[in-house]
């Protein structure tokens, strides 16, 4: 089995002009185009979560340079934009989309931009784009009582499997943030892979249900995205969101353990 790492790159909106809430984890069409066409320039091969969490269960051997390409949420230019430079290359991907945020009779509102319809979805997936789950709503999943979890978790996967005629075997984390409890739910909800973020190249050590991805920006620069594919300097560039994510999450543990104590103290003057 292949232990090296390999990146996984994840994107949010393809769009000119994306609505100020997505701007800053958009590209620009143009960008995803030359970033597609420097993959194929390098020689990598396009992997959905699926195939390569199979792999790497079973020790199949990976293809030379290996790459995931991946979209959260399910923002609409991914089908209009991404998906002919997509094709063009003979590259795939994976489309993690919350269900509750598609554009359809499952439309639970807060959408942050023009999404897919399922119309769309189902064109994406014919044409070989995996399709995972992102939950329902979008809710930062780590904070939910166990039955807000499970159900976020399991009506996605039912959605996708009614709408696709299959469920969904990769999940990605809202806003990548997890917990063992969390992590948890996402496999008994019967996910085989789940995508995080933590901005490193992806492992077989970090488990099956925590693979690190790296963030696709609008002001990742060519440069920027080729030292990413190689794992070059991906400390550097993003020591910041790091710094950040480890500060929150002493946060995030607070907050519920606050909520947790609240709860008991009602529960007991109840």
């Amino acid at each position: 089995m292949s232990e090296a790492p390999l990146p996984i790159l994840m994107y949010h909106a393809v769009a000119y002009a994306p609505a100020r809430a997505a701007h800053g984890l958009s590209v620009s069409p143009d960008a995803f185009a030359e970033q597609m066409a420097v993959l194929a320039g390098l020689g990598f091969t396009s992997l959905t979560a699926g195939e390569l969490a199979a792999a790497w269960r079973t020790g199949r051997p990976l293809p030379p340079r290996p790459v995931l390409i991946t979209f959260d949420d399910g923002y609409e230019g991914v089908h209009r934009h991404a998906l002919p430079v997509l094709a063009e290359h003979g590259l795939r991907a994976t489309l993690f989309v919350t269900s509750g945020w598609l554009r359809g009779e499952h439309a639970a509102g807060g959408a942050l931009d023009l999404m897919l319809d399922w119309d769309q979805v189902r064109e994406l997936a014919a044409a070989g784009t995996e399709i995972g789950g992102h939950s329902h709503t979008h809710p930062q999943l780590d904070q939910l009582a166990d039955e807000e979890l499970a159900f976020e978790v399991r009506h996605c996967r039912d959605i996708l499997a009614q709408e696709l005629g299959r469920p969904p075997v990769s999940f990605a984390y809202p806003y990548g943030y997890s917990s063992r409890r969390v992590r948890r739910a996402v496999r008994e909800g019967g996910y085989r892979v789940s995508l995080a973020v933590g901005n490193a190249l992806a492992a077989p050590g970090q488990g099956p249900y925590g693979l690190r991805r790296v963030t696709v920006r609008r002001r990742t620069t060519a440069a920027d995205f080729e030292r990413l594919l190689r794992g070059r300097a991906v400390g550097r560039l993003f020591a910041a969101d790091r710094a950040l994510t480890k500060g929150y999450a002493v946060v995030r543990g607070g907050r519920r353990l606050g909520r947790q104590v609240t709860g008991r103290a009602r529960g007991a003057r109840d």
